[in-house]
């Protein structure tokens, strides 16, 4: 998995999810000084590693996240849409952090191909490995299967957004996406966390330098909650001291759903 900056793509939003046990963003106690800038945080399935830590630390913190899922291999040797995570994720809608699809089989968008066509690779599932031309209904339906099992696993449907792994899109790919009523989600340059990248060539030192230095108000911040390929991984060493010198700075938290970007009225998912 690689991820590079990408613009964000405006687009209208978010229905409201209900059931939320957390404010809708997490502010200063009372007496505290005002929110100097707003946080979008959001993470990725990976190999799950760090999945525990992450929710337990976002906990500790009462911020609410955004996680997009796909049905990765995970450390435990299942896969992170299987019935034995049902209960975790059961956990994370009851806090209130909100949901997008990162494609089901974590598809990589290729280039476009004769026609309307949509040249894919998935990493994982039936045709994991395998170069494969979609249509945009086919590319559509791949989002959604993350939809249909999150609703079998929580009771609970994902709001209507999406990341593309590696962030690759194309104009084909977002206008397939759009038509079931999904909107993509990127990052800018300062969200990107550098999880993926080598950790002797980039350490967590530096990495988490870089975020507190350069994340400013509206960002949208990403990470996955587990990298197989990283020696030192991130989490355990950066989000706490992420989160605690962001909070230093005046910083709050927010899931997408109140992200200017994505809060106008759209057709949910359909």
């Amino acid at each position: 998995m690689s991820h590079r900056p990408f613009s964000l793509i405006r687009a209208a939003g978010f229905a409201l999810a209900a059931c939320a046990m957390l404010p809708a963003v997490a502010v200063p106690a009372a007496g505290a000084p005002a929110c100097k800038g707003i946080i979008y945080l959001t993470f990725d399935t990976g190999s799950q590693s760090q999945a525990e830590l992450i929710a337990a630390t976002l906990k500790r913190h009462a911020i609410r996240a955004t996680f997009f899922l796909a049905n990765e291999k995970t450390v435990r040797g299942d896969w992170s849409l299987d019935p034995s995570w049902s209960a975790f994720w059961k956990a994370r809608v009851a806090e209130g952090h909100a949901f997008g699809s990162h494609t089901f089989d974590h598809a990589y968008y290729v280039k476009d191909g004769a026609g309307d066509g949509i040249v894919v690779r998935p990493q994982f599932g039936a045709q994991g490995g395998k170069q494969a031309t979609w249509s945009p209904a086919q590319f559509c339906d791949e989002i959604r299967r993350v939809d249909t099992r999150f609703h079998e696993l929580t009771g609970a449907h994902l709001d209507p957004v999406w990341r593309a792994p590696g962030g690759r899109t194309s104009p084909r790919t977002l206008a397939a996406a759009r038509a079931c009523g999904y909107a993509h989600v990127g990052w800018p340059p300062a969200g990107f966390s550098g999880d993926e990248l080598p950790s002797d060539r980039y350490p967590n030192a530096a990495l988490l330098k870089k975020s507190l230095a350069n994340l400013r108000d509206g960002d949208i911040f990403v990470a996955h909650m587990g990298i197989w390929s990283r020696r030192d991984p991130w989490a355990p060493a950066n989000l706490e001291p992420l989160i605690a010198g962001l909070e230093r700075k005046g910083f709050c938290f927010a899931t997408l759903r109140e992200h200017p970007d994505y809060t106008k009225h759209q057709p949910k998912p359909r």
